[in-house]
């Protein structure tokens, strides 16, 4: 497919027999210089990357919305306070300042030793390890449902839009996984579209990178009402009702979970055959 798309693209630098014949080159809409055709073909071979980028910030748009929901029907007291369920993302910045001097300090020095790489992971490695963790965020958080469900069964308060007594506390690994990926993938992401952009775009690609956060919020909500409308058909509670703890919010976490999966075994199809940018 790419060479595909290359041999398409590399007729645009050719000259064809009519402008031999008036000998006007000048139309940048028929005439391309090579240099120009090699820069888009740049974009082209990034384009997979950058996609695979966009499931990874629905991911993250959980942070914001159903993770604040799920904290809300948990125990938010803490002694005599009580803990705003949205106060949690502290933990995903707590994670952050945590893994960045890991990172740098002690993960870096061992992939060095092992691939011979100045940086110890390629920004290609340094995503695929964080849409992994991302699958792991997912799934922390589809089983902390499931053992919050459970327990609203025992006690019996799946008919009442009560919290359950399980400590909010429980959602700290979701968080922290959350922010260990967010290191890994955004941060490597940034440096991809940097390094293998052509000379002349790197700010314009380093902002398209950000541009997956924006489309990760529209897939978040897309994914939301799909699942609300499938799953509430013929009078049907639904996944997610407003009294969580008669719905199946465990459920979308899966769902988040498995299309995490599958984004990053195509991510990694695609690493495995994209075609770095030679050096200039």
């Amino acid at each position: 497919m790419d060479v595909f798309v290359c041999r398409c693209l590399d007729k645009a630098a050719v000259i064809v027999e009519e402008e031999s014949k008036t000998g006007n080159y000048s139309n940048p809409w028929r005439l391309c210089t090579v240099t120009q055709v090699e820069e888009l073909k740049i974009l082209v071979r990034m384009f997979p990357i950058w996609a695979t980028g966009i499931v990874f910030s629905a991911v993250y748009a959980q942070m914001s919305t159903m993770f604040v929901e799920q904290g809300m029907m948990m125990d938010t007291s803490v002694g005599s306070f009580t803990i705003p369920a949205a106060s949690l993302s502290t933990f995903d910045v707590i994670s952050v300042i945590f893994w960045v001097p890991v990172y740098d300090k002690f993960l870096v020095p061992i992939a060095r030793k092992l691939t011979g790489k100045e940086r110890g992971f390629s920004e290609l490695q340094r995503m695929g390890i964080g849409l992994f963790i991302s699958v792991l965020c997912m799934s922390a958080a589809a089983v902390i449902e499931i053992w919050r469900l459970n327990l609203a069964n025992e006690l019996g308060l799946v008919d009442e839009a009560v919290p359950v007594p399980i400590s909010i506390f429980w959602q700290v690994p979701q968080y922290f996984l959350l922010g260990a990926a967010e290191i890994f993938t955004f941060i490597g992401q940034l440096e991809f579209f940097y390094d293998q952009s052509p000379d002349a775009m790197r700010s314009l690609c380093s902002a398209l990178s950000l541009l997956t956060t924006s489309l990760g919020n529209y897939l978040s909500s897309f994914i939301l009402t799909v699942v609300t409308s499938l799953t509430t058909r013929g009078g049907k509670d639904g996944w997610i009702p407003d009294n969580l703890n008669k719905g199946h919010l465990d459920y979308f976490f899966w769902l988040l979970a498995g299309l995490s999966f599958l984004n990053m075994v195509i991510y990694i199809y695609c690493a495995k055959i994209y075609k770095s940018k030679k050096a200039s």
